[in-house]
């Protein structure tokens, strides 16, 4: 049985960006931060991603058993590394998402990791939220109301995540719960790195844009960045969620223009999706903090202090570590989720009533 009180949790996170797996441990209680314990992080090798992005968009009785294995085992020797932990929340790799169709699907099975580490591991967290008719994503805000109260801010805030999608959460830490009325709001904003990455890829055999180099000498053309943000789901209410090629068309948009320009006008497009983002929240925030890998790209960090009517700052500026904000979430939301508490609710994922969620394999 699972000990009481505060616990040290596990927690990984393999994104859309597909560049590796992170995991850090957690101490809480599944409400309270009581502090951050080690981080570590496991990069797919070349053939390992190349696989990994010839999986994407496929489904569960889709052939993905090589994807799946690799996803299993970067995770197993990461993992492996850490002692003293109480429970671990494996997320796996997001394949495919489409709420409300064909559902969601994150690859990798949770009982073979648990059995290899002999740890009680919660995995497959969308899935009930999905079938509930929730849009399974985003899952991260019940973990950003907690550091928004570690953090003592007594304003609303946006923690902003740039991975390969952009998703925000707009946090008012003072009301009682996350899952209270009025305290959450979060969805995805639209593309983020994604659509850089492959074009980088692409043309350059390079799997970003480190520091932002390319976009900085490149114009961006604000015509195609207008003409994208026409599409009705910028102007959308929330929730709602997005999967990594939702937007595959961004490529075309940009396929005749140098490479310069071409990464230039996608670092801006994700900017101009979060500032139509911003203006669904229920109110100004007092500040942005970001995390995931846009953080790391001067020219979009530029971008978005031009753009967003308050201040932005990477989230190391609130003495957080944005490398492994996601892993410590999914961390948390495993203790959550092993407890029988919500992780998701109505104005995150549009589910009908807050949910709990996640499978649970190996013994408490």
């Amino acid at each position: 049985m699972l000990k009481s009180g505060v616990i040290r949790a596990l927690g990984t996170m393999s994104g859309t960006s597909l560049d590796g797996v992170d995991a850090a441990v957690i101490e809480t209680d599944g409400v309270d931060i009581a502090g951050f314990g080690p981080t570590d992080y496991r990069p797919y090798s070349t053939r390992e991603r190349a696989v990994l992005r010839n999986a994407l968009g496929r489904w569960q009785g889709d052939d993905v058993a090589e994807a799946a294995l690799i996803v299993e085992d970067a995770h197993i020797a990461l993992m492996a590394g850490f002692d003293g932990v109480d429970l671990a929340g494996f997320h796996g790799q997001t394949l495919a998402h489409d709420p409300g169709g064909r559902g969601t699907h994150q690859c990798g099975n949770g009982q073979r990791v648990a059995d290899a580490l002999g740890l009680p591991v919660v995995w497959d967290f969308r899935s009930a939220d999905v079938a509930a008719g929730g849009q399974g994503a985003p899952l991260a805000p019940f973990y950003h109301f907690a550091l928004a109260r570690w953090m003592g801010a007594d304003a609303p805030v946006v923690f902003l995540n740039l991975g390969g999608v952009g998703n925000l959460t707009w946090v008012d830490p003072r009301r009682p719960a996350p899952e209270s009325i009025g305290a959450l709001l979060a969805f995805d904003t639209g593309p983020a790195n994604a659509p850089i990455n492959d074009l980088m890829q692409a043309r350059l055999g390079q799997s970003q844009d480190a520091d932002g180099a390319v976009a900085r000498r490149g114009a961006v053309h604000q015509s195609i960045v207008q003409a994208f943000l026409t599409d009705p789901y910028f102007t959308r209410p929330a929730p709602k969620s997005l999967d990594r090629d939702t937007f595959a068309g961004l490529g075309g948009m940009i396929s005749s223009l140098s490479d310069a320009d071409a990464a230039a006008t996608l670092t801006a497009i994700p900017v101009a999706a979060v500032k139509a983002g911003i203006a669904l929240c229920p109110s100004q925030p007092a500040q942005v903090f970001v995390t995931g890998g846009g953080r790391n790209n001067p020219v979009m960090m530029a971008m978005l202090a031009a753009q967003l009517p308050c201040s932005v700052a990477p989230v190391e500026a609130a003495g957080l570590d944005g490398d492994m904000l996601e892993a410590q979430a999914f961390g948390y939301l495993a203790v959550r989720s092993a407890r029988g508490m919500p992780i998701s609710a109505p104005a995150i994922t549009g589910v009908n009533a807050p949910m709990t969620g996640g499978r649970l394999s190996g013994a408490l």
